[in-house]
């Protein structure tokens, strides 16, 4: 090969026969000038253009040297006249290989352009060999070990995935049209790389396609890119919760540092429900309270940007951009903050001094609106980052707030919805339990913590004639505002047909009859119930189930039993197949009647769920004082510190010595 920068010239007569041959000529081509004297210069192209008149032409085209190897060249041609004209017109013909070709003459302008762009380029022969890279690509290198001279795309290499790359360099090489723009995805150890890979057909005189530029673009680090994986996260993460400050703190997080370094969601009394009404504040030098803060989040440890803790009102000026941003429903936008005298500030000096200690440059404060409403404002500021923020920060902030406002929206629905199924399902609950001299009783109830809301299980105590006592346990089918309606009618029904004094059985099959006839109605819900009468002259207790799981009987010896109860269908369904159980309950013995919540889990089925119970209950038998204590310890053993994914009722009770 050559190895400086001089050209390999050869001088050809008319007739394409080399009369002439230097030393780097040799060199080129491996050739000694006594064995090519003669011969056809076409001897030396991969296809021989050499049929009749010599055609010189001139480019780029390969040379197949004597070792059978392959070199790409730029050649050139020039006329030459000699004083022998029995030739004809000769030719002097130079070629100079296209790696020392971008490294000399004319090409070294070219050569330091490409090597100090910051975008990763290499060239590949028609074997798939590297034969030319940049300074950029050589730091990719290690991430991808093919940018080496001579080493080939059909190498493998243990680690790398080069199968796509090798596939597309062959596509180009065969038809010559260029890949532009194609993402790739490149790993070294714990960093990762994306690209933008475009390959160009490198074309020879012939028009036939000689090789491939690789031009390879590392936007891993591209603002454009941290915007769309923060629109992407966003549709991922904000609403997981259903809750209106988790939602707001999604927000205020997801936002640091890609968009900007201080965020803040401020929303109106009207969505945290719960909270001290801000009208019965008192004005502030900071002005009025107008939201509570919800959500914050700052690339500095403590957000010290923030002149208020989450969940505390937030008092602005009457002027300001957060009112009007709040009234017009259009964002505020300001690239350089203005605090200069006479601007809003002059009337908010707590929020002035915090903006001059902490540098704060940049500003955004944009609407939360969906649905037709203004659900409160999200302002973005800049602090260390220097660069004021853009046209396009502006639409990334509002496309994201759009987005949280839909998540808190939905959030504030629900979390209405909840409470006031909550409110209602405890309000239609018993309140004040007595199961008389006879029995000791106590109860718990947990609403659920899922996205489904509050359900309908219920429990009672109903005192019957002859001293005797009756226990209900249920549950009905749905959740939210309907499924604690229906509860209310179902408690109420099995009350006035316990005042009937019907036994067990016959009363679920009427039970059974109103709820189908109710059945016809759209709004219409099944449900579950244990229900069980006990008799304290006689120590026997009688009780039928509707599809409800059997309570779980501790004996004064602490031994857990769960009844095997005929089978019935559940209340709704109009077969009415329930039968009676009789069971003798000593002085001592303890019942727990509860609802599916307590023992069904989506890792766990009721089989499994009641032989926990059952070690739980013998735990506790032994280590609770009183049925109070003994509830909260069934209720935390089973429970824990998670959320409950199904409402749970619990009831208790104790035989005691009449």
């Amino acid at each position: 090969m050559l190895g400086g920068a001089t050209p390999a010239v050869a001088v050809v007569d008319g007739s394409g026969a080399v009369i002439g041959w230097t030393q780097a000529a040799e060199e080129l081509t491996g050739y000694l000038a006594e064995d090519i004297f003669g011969r056809p210069i076409g001897t030396l192209l991969t296809r021989d253009g050499h049929a009749g008149a010599f055609s010189p032409r001139k480019g780029m085209m390969e040379v197949r040297r004597r070792d059978g190897r392959v070199v790409i060249v730029r050649a050139d041609a020039a006329p030459l006249t000699l004083g022998d004209d029995s030739r004809g017109k000769s030719w002097l013909l130079s070629a100079i290989p296209l790696t020392i070709d971008l490294s000399t003459d004319t090409g070294a302008l070219l050569e330091s352009l490409i090597g100090s762009f910051p975008i990763a380029m290499a060239i590949w022969d028609k074997d798939l060999r590297c034969v030319w890279f940049n300074e950029a690509a050589e730091q990719l290198r290690d991430g991808y070990p093919y940018y080496r001279i001579g080493r080939s795309l059909t190498e493998v290499i243990p680690g790398v995935d080069n199968e796509r790359v090798r596939d597309a360099v062959r596509e180009v090489l065969a038809d010559g049209r260029p890949l532009i723009d194609r993402e790739a995805h490149w790993s070294y150890g714990t960093e990762e790389r994306v690209l933008s890979i475009s390959l160009l057909p490198l074309t020879g005189a012939d028009g036939r396609t000689l090789g491939v530029c690789s031009v390879a673009l590392d936007f891993s680090n591209s603002k454009a890119r941290d915007h769309l994986d923060l629109l992407r996260q966003a549709g991922v993460r904000l609403g997981s919760t259903l809750d209106v400050m988790s939602t707001a703190q999604e927000l205020a997080e997801l936002a640091i540092p890609v968009l900007a370094d201080f965020v803040t969601v401020d929303l109106p009394e009207e969505m945290l429900p719960g909270t001290e009404p801000l009208r019965r504040l008192a004005t502030a030098e900071a002005g009025i309270p107008a939201f509570r803060r919800a959500g914050v989040a700052s690339i500095h440890e403590g957000a010290p940007e923030s002149l208020w803790e989450r969940g505390e009102a937030v008092f602005v000026p009457p002027r300001s951009p957060f009112t009007e941003v709040l009234h017009s429903r259009r964002s505020h936008f300001e690239p350089v903050l203005d605090t200069s005298p006479g601007t809003w500030l002059e009337l908010d000096p707590g929020r002035c001094r915090i903006i001059h200690a902490t540098g704060m440059h940049s500003l955004i404060v944009v609407p939360l609106e969906a649905r037709g409403d203004v659900l409160g404002v999200a302002a973005f500021a800049r602090t260390s980052n220097p660069a004021p923020f853009s046209k396009d920060d502006l639409l990334v902030a509002e496309e994201l707030v759009t987005r949280a406002a839909l998540s808190l929206d939905n959030a504030r629905q629900y979390t209405r919805e909840r409470l006031t199924a909550l409110a209602l399902q405890r309000d239609l609950l018993p309140h004040h339990l007595c199961g008389g001299d006879a029995v000791e009783v106590a109860s718990r109830y947990l609403p659920s913590d899922t996205h489904e809301g509050v359900g309908g299980d219920w429990y009672d105590v109903i005192h019957l004639p002859d001293a005797r006592l009756a226990l209900v346990v249920g549950d009905v089918t749905g959740h939210g505002i309907n499924a604690a309606a229906a509860m209310g009618r179902l408690r109420t029904a099995v009350r006035a047909l316990a005042y009937l004094d019907l036994p067990p059985d016959e009363l679920l099959t009427h039970l059974d009859h109103l709820m189908t006839e109710d059945a016809l109605t759209p709004d219409a819900m099944g449900a579950t119930c244990l229900y069980a009468v006990y008799d304290p002259l006689t120590g026997c207790c009688t009780m039928a189930t509707a599809g409800h799981p059997p309570p779980a009987i501790v004996t004064p010896s602490g031994e857990v039993t769960f009844p095997p109860l005929p089978p019935g269908t559940p209340i709704g369904v109009g077969l009415g197949t329930f039968q009676n159980c009789e069971l003798h309950l000593p002085t001592g013995t303890l019942l727990a009647l509860y609802t599916d919540g307590l023992i069904e889990t989506r890792q766990a089925d009721l089989d499994a769920g009641m032989k926990r119970l059952g070690d739980v209950l013998t735990l506790a038998t032994r280590e609770s004082a009183t049925l109070e204590q003994m509830c909260a310890t069934v209720i935390d053993s089973i429970v824990g510190d998670g959320p409950a994914e199904d409402d749970i009722a619990l009831l208790m009770a104790r035989i005691q010595i009449p």
